[in-house]
């Protein structure tokens, strides 16, 4: 007779005792679309329409800031703007193009409260970090300042690199880096008039030094536009001794692959 799995029995009967209330908790709130909200066979999920319209960043693309190519020229290649102006990062890597069902989901998670997302998009998230997140040795979330946590209630950066430290094991740091200085609002605003709002906007907390002196850092944040925000982020951890910055995001803003 064989030996008995004592943690197999149990994970059984858990779900046994679970069941009724998944069923009661499908009809009170049926499974939907993440995006567009049309009835699917799943919780946390696309239907097949959403699905097809998401793009996600795979190879090739530039080794510096991601920018998807539109055909493989060869391994190591930098786009033309990592050459002309490099970024204070070291490399950027996001999940998926900052269009249709992939809007909605950023937009869900940030002004309508879905913290619910968050953790499907981090698990796009970690695949798409091209090993960075494996390697660090701290994650770390682009901060709001205190007054726009306050109104927001909480900053969906920090969600997504919760759930991105979860799902990795490695040490999440939400208390390591500061947004000191109140900024306005990124929509709207152009490329210069974006990197002029978050200048010295960021800073280490005071005794959190060794947080990243000489360590491998990943930050996060929800979507990529211009870089300002995550260059000015970076500026703060490369000042306090950050060795390697990593910037991953869920979504990055792009008008056609190069």
């Amino acid at each position: 007779m064989g030996a008995i799995d004592f943690g197999r029995l149990r994970e059984s009967g858990r779900t046994l005792v679970l069941q009724p209330f998944r069923i009661l908790a499908d009809l009170v709130y049926p499974p939907a679309c993440s995006a567009c909200g049309v009835l699917t066979a799943g919780h946390r999920g696309l239907c097949a329409k959403c699905w097809s319209g998401v793009r996600f960043i795979e190879r090739p693309y530039c080794e510096v800031l991601g920018l998807p190519f539109s055909h493989d020229l060869g391994a190591g290649i930098l786009c033309a703007e990592a050459i002309a102006n490099p970024p204070p990062f070291d490399r950027l890597r996001s999940a998926a193009i900052h269009d249709e069902a992939v809007r909605d989901l950023v937009h869900g998670l940030k002004y309508r409260d879905r913290v619910d997302l968050a953790p499907m998009m981090a698990g796009w998230m970690l695949r798409a970090a091209d090993g960075t997140v494996e390697i660090c040795d701290a994650i770390i979330p682009v901060p709001l300042h205190r007054s726009r946590l306050l109104s927001r209630k909480f900053n969906q950066a920090a969600e997504l690199a919760r759930h991105i430290a979860s799902l990795s094991g490695k040490p999440l740091l939400p208390a390591t880096l500061l947004r000191v200085k109140r900024t306005e609002q990124q929509v709207g605003l152009g490329a210069r008039a974006r990197e002029d709002n978050v200048r010295g906007a960021f800073a280490l907390a005071r005794g959190h030094e060794n947080d990243v002196f000489g360590k491998r850092v990943v930050l996060v944040d929800d979507v990529y536009t211009t870089g300002a925000t995550v260059a000015a982020a970076t500026r703060a951890l490369r000042k306090a001794g950050a060795a390697d910055i990593s910037v991953l995001t869920f979504a990055r803003a792009l008008s056609e692959p190069i």
